[in-house]
């Protein structure tokens, strides 16, 4: 729900203070974390580490590489979310840590160890190139932008807020975001009862999440090198279709053989359209006011992600199976993959106040 005040902040404020602030809440919250004694205690803190992590994460991070990058933006956006995949992989060390000394001795070092990194990784943080004296990519501000091979043919007009949701295009490309993460947040709460009811182990289930993962990172990297190389809407549509058939696989599956074709397919699809639907919007809507225009997308997509698991929830127990939700959710893919497939390249209103003009060929 902080999406767009995030976003606005990261604008105003640039992604380094972001990064500064949001480290030190973030530290500061699992400090009082390793404190709590009640449930209210438990909701507060909980919200505070919450609050930090998105202050200091994603929309921030996002602007950051939006500013600095153009022509390789996909490749770029792919590189810096596989920093989301790396921290996956250390929850087994927060496992360990917490079997060994305890979740409050554990909570503590984290909050030690973040805000230790607060000062160092925030000045790491270059908010945009002109204050550098260059232009996006690393250019000189004397030297031209060389275009071929890559996909990007003209720079973006800097659209405003305002600007930007009075294009189609603004909607369309929500649209298909939320369709499309809805399903994450579904199967990460989903996928393990869904597998263990058909009869696999817990083991075995695991592995299929491992396996997916894998995949997604490796996609994720090659989502990011085509979208720089071909059209984004058209890749876009491609792996959201893949994360559909995924879908429709997992609901005929009975047995490990499709459990790893799910495996394989939705790493493929959620992998593939992570960088692109975030570099499309530096693309369509310029650097501007990237973050504000990406925070305000988020919240329509976060009421999906959180309705999702809920939806499905409600459906099995209704029904016994994961049959219909599943199918459903490949449903709404495959309405992402049209819904982007008609977000044309807006152009921007020539006055302020007036109706954005139509979507450029």
């Amino acid at each position: 729900m902080l999406g767009p005040v995030e976003g606005v902040l990261a604008d105003k404020l640039g992604p380094r203070r972001m990064v500064l602030f949001g480290f030190l809440i973030l530290g500061a919250g699992f400090i009082l974390f390793s404190l709590i004694q009640n449930a209210p205690a438990f909701y507060l803190t909980y919200l505070l580490i919450a609050v930090g992590a998105g202050l200091g994460g994603f929309i921030p991070i996002m602007a950051a590489v939006n500013n600095w990058f153009v022509r390789r933006r996909s490749t770029a956006i792919a590189i810096a979310q596989t920093g989301t995949n790396v921290g996956g992989l250390l929850v087994p060390a927060l496992a360990w840590g917490i079997a060994t000394h305890g979740w409050r001795a554990t909570a503590v070092g984290l909050g030690i160890f973040v805000l230790a990194l607060a000062i160092p990784v925030s000045r790491a943080i270059r908010n945009r190139p002109e204050e550098y004296g260059q232009r996006p990519d690393g250019l000189p501000a004397t030297v031209a932008t060389t275009q071929a091979p890559l996909q990007i043919t003209r720079p973006a007009a800097d659209f405003t807020l305002g600007q930007a949701i009075r294009t189609p295009a603004f909607w369309y490309i929500t649209a298909s975001h939320g369709f499309s993460a809805l399903v994450s947040t579904t199967m990460a709460v989903h996928v393990i009862p869904f597998f263990t009811d058909v009869g696999l182990s817990l083991e075995l289930a695991g592995t299929v999440v491992a396996t997916y993962t894998a995949v997604g990172i490796a996609f994720q990297l090659v989502g990011g090198f085509l979208g720089d190389r071909v059209s984004k809407r058209v890749g876009i549509c491609l792996f959201t279709a893949i994360q559909a058939s995924a879908l429709l696989v997992a609901a005929l599956a009975q047995n490990a053989y499709l459990a790893f074709l799910f495996a394989v397919l939705y790493g493929i699809g959620f992998g593939g359209r992570n960088p692109l639907l975030i570099a499309i919007r530096g693309d369509y809507f310029g650097r501007k006011a990237f973050a504000t225009i990406l925070g305000a997308s988020m919240l329509p997509m976060n009421i999906l992600m959180i309705a999702g698991p809920l939806a499905t929830g409600y459906l099995f127990d209704s029904l016994g199976s994961y049959t219909v939700p599943f199918i459903g959710m490949a449903a709404l893919n495959i309405v992402g993959a049209a819904l982007i497939l008609l977000a044309r390249r807006p152009t921007p209103a020539p006055t302020v106040g007036k109706r954005a003009a139509g979507a450029a060929p």
